[in-house]
């Protein structure tokens, strides 16, 4: 068993789903994979199952009854790696808008540079974003601005989804208290590890909007980001 594990949350992804696990597993360092699937009507599941034959002990798979958002399907995927020996925990798409290759970027920053937490980072070195319209990018970029803002933090990339966290900082951070369930729930991770003092490293990559499968962004999750920041900043005024 490796002791670097990534987490991939997935629902209707059976476009994606076999194509970035080879690629995981074809990496030069070692990554066990575990999925998280939220009883993806399309078969998704079913793909894991048929791979696991393949990669014996190496790629897990946690199913759920139902789609109950993307911060739920992670807290699940964390606590059934902090039951293991994993000590480095990564968050990645199945849709390959994350590069599987950056994985080696992120393991470094925690392994060999003292992070607790490494973000794959858009905008640490400029704007890093290929196929998306600019409008999207304009939102994310400012989404980013007005969470460091409110908050305090220096992340410049707060709602980024691609990271590495050390079993050390996930320890740290009450997950049955973590809210939110949509990207806030990005946010909202970093927020606590940032509360904890834990050392945050932003790694650049290159975020490459989907081909494949469907986006899950909606007007709701965003809502939930752009209120649930000043919430987790009032909130913290008043922590023990």
């Amino acid at each position: 068993m490796s002791t670097n594990i990534v987490i991939i949350p997935t629902y209707n992804e059976k476009e994606n789903v076999e194509a970035i696990i080879r690629k995981v597993m074809s990496l030069p360092i070692s990554f066990d994979i575990l999925i998280v699937d939220d009883n993806s009507p399309d078969g998704t599941a079913n793909i894991v199952k048929q791979l696991q034959l393949e990669f014996a002990d190496k790629l897990h798979l946690l199913q759920r009854m139902e789609k109950n958002g993307l911060g739920t399907a992670y807290i699940a995927g964390f606590k059934w790696c902090l039951e293991r020996s994993y000590k480095f925990i990564f968050e990645m798409d199945a849709d390959f808008s994350h590069n599987p290759e950056d994985l080696i970027k992120l393991l470094d920053a925690c392994e060999n540079k003292e992070a607790g937490l490494a973000v794959g980072s858009r905008y640490i070195t400029g704007v890093n974003v290929v196929n998306w319209p600019m409008s999207r990018v304009i939102m994310s970029y400012y989404a980013s601005v007005y969470v460091r803002f409110i908050t305090g933090m220096t992340i410049r990339d707060a709602t980024a989804g691609f990271v590495c966290y050390t079993r050390e900082t996930l320890e740290k951070i009450n997950l049955d208290k973590i809210k939110f369930k949509g990207y806030a729930f990005q946010i909202e991770m970093k927020f606590k590890a940032w509360l904890q003092k834990v050392k945050i490293t932003e790694v650049p990559i290159i975020f490459t909007d989907r081909t494949l499968g469907t986006s899950k962004m909606s007007k709701k999750i965003f809502r939930e980001a752009f209120f649930g920041v000043i919430e987790l900043k009032i909130n913290s005024w008043f922590r023990k």
